[in-house]
């Protein structure tokens, strides 16, 4: 898998994220970027099935990961303030028990969702309701700060508890 990031640069995170995607995609095949189509439910995927991408923003910084193998990513910049009671509803009872504990709880419930979003992705359902039925950890070593950012990087046949 490959992960790139950039800074938006007065670009929409919409065409920093395919620039960005275009540049990893020729930097490891070295060809052109296939035409993208887009399923039912929204998930992107190159028409000649030649690899799998994912892409997420935030205002300042675009994201893709390029695999092999399916994948879902998702961003956050660190210093974006959520409402704590969010964690109400999204989060399972495991989850909620992390959280609790957790000393920094805005970091805590960006953790979460960068997962439960990148799961969505992955799975090619998007979030549907509150996704509070999956049982991530807050150790979780798919999440890393990149840029200022939580970023979550899940791949097809890790264990990811994807909806």
């Amino acid at each position: 898998m490959i992960l790139g990031v950039c800074d938006l640069s007065g670009k929409s995170g919409h065409a920093a994220g395919r620039q960005l995607l275009d540049q990893l995609y020729r930097e490891k095949t070295g060809r052109p970027m296939p035409e993208i189509l887009v399923t039912d439910r929204g998930k992107p995927y190159f028409s000649d099935g030649s690899a799998h991408f994912s892409i997420s923003h935030t205002p300042k910084h675009a994201f893709c990961a390029l695999s092999e193998h399916n994948v879902g990513i998702d961003a956050e910049e660190l210093d974006r303030k959520v409402n704590l009671k969010l964690a109400e509803k999204i989060l399972s009872p495991g989850e909620k028990v992390q959280f609790d504990q957790a000393q920094d709880k805005q970091k805590a419930l960006l953790t979460f969702w960068v997962l439960k979003e990148a799961a969505a992705k992955l799975s090619g359902q998007g979030l549907q309701g509150y996704p509070n039925h999956t049982n991530f950890s807050l150790e979780d070593p798919r999440v890393t700060e990149i840029a200022g950012c939580l970023v979550a990087v899940l791949e097809e046949g890790e264990e990811n508890h994807a909806f």
